[in-house]
């Protein structure tokens, strides 16, 4: 969730956390052909809900997923903007890291 002091290393990181678990990228992996509601991912996954629900808050939290609530059922869906945020830090690394040998702290 996105406050005013959150600042951009921390939603980065959030983001990188979030995708640090298995089960959250097969989720990732599942929102990426379409929207799921949680049923659908519980019967895919092979997973009880409460397990479910511990990954999806954590994607959410980290604003990788966005929920649609349709009666009573919650779809999830990729939040692709936040997916743009993770992928332009990594190309900033790789554009700009000078590869150099490695010094002596001692020269």
């Amino acid at each position: 969730m996105i406050t005013p002091t959150t600042t951009i290393p921390h939603l980065i990181a959030e983001g990188f956390h979030a995708l640090s678990d298995p089960i959250r990228i097969s989720v990732i992996e599942l929102l990426l052909q379409r929207e799921l509601c949680v049923c659908d991912l519980c019967d895919i996954l092979e997973i009880n809900q409460s397990k479910l629900s511990f990954h999806l808050k954590n994607l959410k939290e980290a604003n990788l997923v966005n929920t649609r609530q349709e009666g009573r059922w919650i779809y999830y869906s990729l939040n692709l903007t936040q997916f743009q945020i993770l992928e332009e830090y990594l190309a900033n690394i790789r554009r700009n890291s000078v590869f150099s040998p490695p010094r002596s702290c001692c020269e």
